[in-house]
């Protein structure tokens, strides 16, 4: 059986022509918003980075990044992202990017060892953002205030989707819920982290949880995270460890949580030598990103990805990250998936 949620009854709201129509309107209109809410300035990306640098995200540390040898370059390696959080921040400092201004870049990736579902995909695409900020921002009051501006940039966008297409009824509440992770334990001492996500999403729509990698009272972390760009270990001014976190909405079609956004105040040098220690990986220090940082090259700041299939198939109802994007699906998949009006492109 493949990973496939078959949503009861499931019928898709949009033709393929509407889909493809709804997909160009929320791209435009999101990232349009999204550099006004934050004062960002649009560049170009790169597909892929040298290896042995320090520039790819290591994600959890696990994932196996594609990889590929340059036959004009005496066979240097090069891979492909996963995500950009380091090279964006070396952006900011190369094109002398001002505090309290910023950049956004479409962000390609593939991620061959995914476990392939409806939300999950081989292909990744985000629009992926940094922010130049004070020393003074460093704090998770700052975290809450952009947080903030970037859901009123979603909810600009889910009204501007319903006034295109009636029958997509907006679902997002006017405010945003934030909770810290250990918050969150708390409340649901007795569920797995996947299931707390679903049960707090469930009670109020839209949530951001606050502090995503450190260890929590019981042991382990909400999650993963790597420990050269956000900030999981600064003691914030709520009395909990960490200046990051995930953005998630309920979805109603799958009825489930689903993460938008991962973002975070980014590591300054004392927390980069402190998380690296805590993840016994201090022999980052001597590759090229992690030197520019320790030698105080690169700018303070704070930066995410907001997933632009992700949020394409929230605003359009569908129940298959498929349905948006083009990639490659299981013959088994692809089966089950027509069988039940879900149409994969």
């Amino acid at each position: 059986m493949s990973n496939l949620i078959v949503p009861k009854g499931y019928k898709p709201l949009l033709n393929l022509r509407q889909t493809e129509l709804g997909i160009k309107k929320i791209k435009d209109f999101f990232q349009q918003n999204l550099a006004s809410e934050l004062r960002l300035r649009r560049v170009t990306a790169p597909l892929f980075v040298e290896k042995g640098t320090g520039i790819n995200d290591d994600l959890n540390g696990i994932e196996r990044p594609v990889s590929f040898p340059i036959k004009d370059m005496n066979n240097t390696v090069a891979e492909i992202v996963h995500s950009l959080a380091k090279w964006k921040r070396m952006t900011l400092a190369d094109y002398g990017i001002e505090k309290g201004y910023g950049i956004y870049t479409d962000m390609n990736a593939i991620r061959a060892d995914e476990e392939l579902d409806n939300l999950h995909s081989l292909y990744v695409d985000q629009w992926d953002w940094e922010l130049v900020i004070d020393e003074k921002e460093r704090t998770v009051m700052f975290l809450k205030d952009v947080v903030k501006r970037i859901y009123s940039a979603m909810l600009r966008t889910e009204y501007m989707v319903h006034e295109y297409f009636p029958q997509l009824t907006p679902e997002l509440p006017r405010e945003i819920t934030f909770i810290s992770s250990e918050d969150l334990l708390l409340k649901y001492p007795d569920l797995a982290a996947k299931e707390r996500e679903d049960a707090i999403t469930r009670e109020c729509g839209a949530v951001f949880i606050i502090g995503i990698g450190g260890s929590l009272s019981n042991g382990e972390p909400h999650d993963g995270r790597s420990a050269d760009y956000d900030d999981w270990t600064t003691l914030n001014e709520e009395g909990f460890e960490g200046l990051n976190g995930d953005l998630l909405v309920w979805n109603s079609v799958l009825e489930r949580a689903v993460e938008l956004s991962s973002m975070g105040i980014r590591v300054d040098k004392k927390a980069l030598l402190k998380q690296l220690k805590i993840k016994n990986q201090e022999e980052k220090l001597r590759l090229f990103f992690h030197k520019r940082l320790v030698n105080d090259e690169l700018p303070l700041s704070i930066g995410g990805g907001i997933g632009q299939s992700r949020l394409c198939m929230y605003y359009l109802r569908k129940a298959h990250i498929g349905e948006i994007q083009a990639s490659i699906w299981s013959k088994e998949m692809r089966r089950e998936a027509a069988e039940n009006d879900i149409f994969l492109i």
